[in-house]
């Protein structure tokens, strides 16, 4: 097999994983559950596979710990878990998804990640562009999944339980391949990242580039998603302090901090002063849609175990206890917690939530100073694709603001996405990573003291 062929090969491999992570409802309304075990077994296998081949340079010294630590205490909470046989189904999918977002990344690396990312969130827009607009034309009303978990003959059946409501003619709210707005917002949200990014980078053709952005930006518009709008504001200023601290230099970074630290406080008493509204303007109930009722309820079971939880068990299996009914809103039973933070509580309790924060917190400064120290050439002027470096920050924080409502963070596309960013900006402490490919690396005579963090 030719290097070209092989790696032809490995692209489309990654893409197909990244895609099966994003859009694993897809597979399972489409396939059902055995069908979606099939695919995501045949993606383990195809990291086995890859890591075999290419045999990529691992040293220890080169690992997050943290994420080491998670994965122990997770298994290590079989031992105390109050459904054993669950918490090691869920550890064994965890570990799994963890090792393929390594063998990705070191395998890949981090250009050429980000490279089949966009690839996949292309098939997923593109794909529920396609479904939403055949469902509004030919079906006219709900579609059910293929492999349905519930009776499809039930009258009284829940809108939340469609794979598409067919809305796009009336403006959405639509649901997409992935069956829910929230889930496919945030996917055309990472794409708004991975797009923008690689377009300022210069990685793409301009019109390809623009084009792919007005599709994402549309599809994001049509989910209608709340949830979805206030993570792309985190992220927008998110992007604006990255600006302005590249702007600055290193030296005179402080004021920045300063002044970041001032937006957030001031963020949080206009969201304290002006809540009502803007629950009026979103259009979402007091309790915002059933989650402050999730929330004390998921504080309570939490305090009954503090700092070891109940077991790890990621997305909360209904047949067991206390997750049985314990989050049901109008005939939906949930089965996260809507927010991941207080998600790894309940199951790891405060000796989880440390190495779940040490993985996210360890993430942020590494990909921050990656983002605001741009590589630069032999004249000390910065490099014309050093725009490809925001892209982890800005992916980050918006997984990072997801996971304040919702738990996605924690299971199949949002683990794989956070794992891949730590380790991907840990790699690059020791050995710099080429943006884009051809870019050579920077000389360590010219590495700022920042990058050495």
């Amino acid at each position: 097999m030719t290097p070209g062929r092989r790696r032809s090969l490995i692209g489309a491999y990654a893409t197909f994983v990244l895609f099966t992570a994003l859009a694993g409802q897809f597979w399972r309304n489409l396939l059902g559950w055995w069908g979606f075990g099939a695919v995501a077994l045949l993606s383990v296998v195809g990291a086995v596979a890859l890591v075999v081949a290419a045999r990529p340079d691992f040293r220890w010294r080169r690992a997050p710990k943290s994420t080491v630590a998670f994965l122990i205490i997770a298994g290590a909470s079989i031992a105390w878990s109050a459904y054993p046989a669950e918490s090691a189904m869920a550890f064994l999918l965890t570990l799994a998804t963890t090792f393929v977002a390594v063998a990705l990344v070191l395998v890949l690396g981090w250009t050429r990640l980000v490279r089949c990312l966009g690839g996949a969130i292309k098939w997923i827009l593109s794909l529920s562009l396609v479904f939403e607009l055949w469902v509004a034309i030919f079906v006219r009303g709900p579609v059910l999944p293929l492999f349905p978990d519930f009776d499809p003959s039930d009258d009284t059946i829940p809108a939340a339980f469609a794979w598409s409501r067919g809305l796009l003619f009336h403006g959405g709210p639509i649901e997409g391949i992935v069956g829910n707005r929230n889930l496919l917002g945030m996917v055309a949200l990472l794409g708004l990242i991975v797009f923008g990014s690689r377009l300022a980078a210069g990685s793409v053709r301009r019109a390809q580039g623009i084009g792919w952005l007005v599709v994402a930006g549309a599809v994001m518009v049509l989910t209608r998603s709340a949830t979805v709008i206030l993570v792309s504001v985190i992220v927008i200023v998110a992007l604006g302090f990255v600006m302005w601290a590249r702007r600055v230099g290193p030296d005179r970074r402080r004021g920045v901090y300063w002044a970041a630290a001032g937006a957030l406080a001031a963020s949080v008493t206009l969201l304290v002063v002006f809540w009502n509204t803007l629950l009026e303007l979103f259009g979402k109930s007091e309790d915002l849609t059933g989650r402050f009722d999730i929330w004390n309820d998921v504080i309570g079971l939490a305090l009954e175990r503090p700092w070891v939880g109940w077991g790890w068990i990621s997305y909360w299996a209904p047949w067991v206890e206390p997750y049985d009914g314990l989050a049901v809103r109008k005939g939906v039973e949930y089965l996260q917690a809507h927010n991941a933070w207080l998600d790894v509580w309940l199951q790891l309790g405060v000796l989880g939530l440390v190495a779940f924060a040490s993985i996210v917190i360890g993430a942020l400064w590494r990909s921050w100073f990656l983002a605001v120290d741009r590589p630069m050439d032999e004249t000390g002027r910065p490099l014309p694709h050093s725009a490809a470096a925001l892209a982890p920050l800005l992916l980050l924080v918006a997984l990072i603001g997801q996971s304040l409502a919702e738990s996605r963070i924690l299971i199949e596309g949002g683990w794989l996405l956070l794992i891949a960013i730590a380790w991907s900006t840990k790699q690059r402490q020791w050995t710099p990573e080429p943006l884009p490919a051809e870019q050579p690396p920077v000389p360590a005579s010219r590495r700022r003291p920042e990058e050495a963090r």
